[in-house]
Order: C-alpha cells, then sequence, then structure tokens
C-alpha cells in the first residue's frame, strides 16, 4: 500500500481554538507532483451507547436531544465528548456517560473506533457500551444544555430509517447495536466496581 502514501513536505498553522487545531501542509504525491491538503486536528471522543434494562426483560437505550449550533437544530444522538488532555478513552466515557446522563454503569464493552470525518480531520471517537445502568445526578458542562431521553432500539433504528437521526456517529452506534441484539456481532462486557 506504499503506492498510495502521500508524504508531508511543510505545515503552516491556519488556527487554533478551543477545540480544533487547523493546518495547511504541502505534500508530495506518489506521481512525485506537490499538492495542498487542509485539515483539523482533534483530540478524539468518546461515545457510549447505554442499554437500559427494564424490569419487564424491555430493553432500551438512553439518547440526548442537543442543539447543534453549526447545524442550527436539536439533533438525536448518543451521549459523547471529547478527551481531555492525557486522559484514557474508557475514563472519558464513565465522565461522560455521568456528566451528561447521570447514568453509572456496572459493566462496559469497547466495541471499536469510528473516524467520522477521514477527509480533513484526525478526529476519531472511541465506541463504548454501558449496561447496569444506575440513575445519579447529571453534572453537565457550562454552556451545554441537553434532554436524556429513552428509547427502544426498534423506535431508534426507525427514526435513523426515518431520517429523523442523521448525527453520523450515532448512525453508527446504531448499526453496532442492530448487529449485537441480532447476535451477528459479539461484545466482550466486563464488570466495573
Amino acid at each position: 500500500m506504499d503506492h498510495l502514501v502521500e508524504h508531508g513536505l511543510s505545515s503552516t498553522e491556519l488556527f487554533k481554538g478551543k477545540l480544533l487545531h487547523a493546518f495547511r501542509d504541502e505534500v508530495r504525491l506518489t506521481t512525485g507532483a506537490v499538492a495542498t491538503r487542509e485539515y483539523v486536528v482533534h483530540p478524539g471522543a468518546v461515545m457510549i451507547v447505554p442499554l437500559l434494562e427494564g424490569t419487564s426483560g424491555s430493553l432500551q437505550v438512553v439518547l440526548e436531544r442537543q442543539f447543534r449550533y453549526p447545524l442550527g437544530r436539536v439533533m438525536i444522538e448518543f451521549p459523547a465528548g471529547k478527551l481531555d488532555p492525557g486522559e484514557d478513552c474508557f475514563a472519558c466515557a464513565q465522565r461522560e456517560l455521568l456528566e451528561e446522563t447521570g447514568y453509572t454503569a456496572t459493566e462496559w464493552a469497547h466495541a471499536g473506533v469510528l473516524h467520522p470525518l477521514i477527509a480533513y480531520s484526525t478526529e476519531f471517537i472511541d465506541i463504548w457500551f454501558a449496561r447496569g445502568l444506575q440513575a445519579g445526578q447529571r453534572q453537565l458542562d457550562d454552556g451545554e444544555f441537553l434532554e436524556v431521553l429513552a428509547a427502544s432500539p426498534a423506535e431508534l433504528l426507525d427514526w435513523c430509517r426515518q431520517g429523523l437521526v442523521t448525527d453520523g456517529k450515532t448512525l453508527t452506534a446504531a448499526l453496532w447495536l442492530q448487529n449485537t441484539l441480532s447476535g451477528a456481532w459479539s461484545l466482550d462486557w466486563k464488570t466495573v466496581r
């Protein structure tokens, strides 16, 4: 696959903000020509698929409604958040679940990783499933406003089909959930005390 690799020649910082860090690089293509690549360096994030088991054996997923300024609309999505400097992905998943939903979980499974914007960002999203949920008090960040809701997996999949859920990470998690619940994909659950 070396014949596909581009090699960096120079890099110019374009912007450094609280979350995003943008660069413009010159690269040498495999043909020997020089091209420009603009991209955003992102610290990485986690997303949690919280499974809420009812007393009758019913299963729901915990979701959020949150206004997303760039799109100018309220989105339905799974709990997620960016990594703090030096933070472990699992610790971030536990923190974000508590902060945004108020839930803690007794069992966790790492599902995989998602690269949502490969054309122009280094962002990755670590995907975690959580179950054995216990309700508690949310600890939202300053300026963070969201509503927590629960839906059955069938409702979530229908919202995806209808276009009510368009967030890429949530669509990916819905696929993962569907395959996990069908038995096609397995998760390695770990108990956390």
